[in-house]
C-alpha cells in the first residue's frame, strides 16, 4: 500500500494545503481507488516551510506542490506507481 501525505502545518496551510487535499480526495474518488491501494492523510510540519508550494510526501520522497498543480502531480506521480503496483 502506498502512502500519500499532505503537510497541514501553518506555512503549508497558508500556501493552500486545504486545496491540495481537496483535489487529491476528488481524484481518489474519480479513479475509484480501493482503500487498500493508497493511504492518504495529513501530516504536521514536514520542515519544508522555505520551499515553494505545499509539502507532499509520497512513498518517502517529499515534493512541493502548488494547489493549481495538484491534479497533474497526482496523475503524473501517484497514479503511475499505483498502476504498476509498486506500493
Amino acid at each position: 500500500m502506498a502512502t500519500l501525505s499532505v503537510c497541514i502545518g501553518s506555512s503549508c496551510h497558508l500556501k493552500g494545503s486545504y486545496n491540495v487535499i481537496q483535489t487529491f480526495q476528488q481524484m481518489i474518488e474519480e479513479y475509484h481507488l480501493p482503500d487498500d491501494t493508497l493511504t492518504f492523510n495529513g501530516a504536521f510540519c514536514m520542515k519544508q516551510c522555505a520551499e515553494p508550494g505545499v509539502a507532499v510526501s509520497f512513498e518517502g520522497a517529499v515534493y512541493h506542490v502548488k494547489p493549481e498543480e495538484a491534479r497533474s502531480f497526482f496523475r503524473e506521480t501517484v497514479l503511475p506507481v499505483l498502476e504498476r503496483g509498486e506500493q
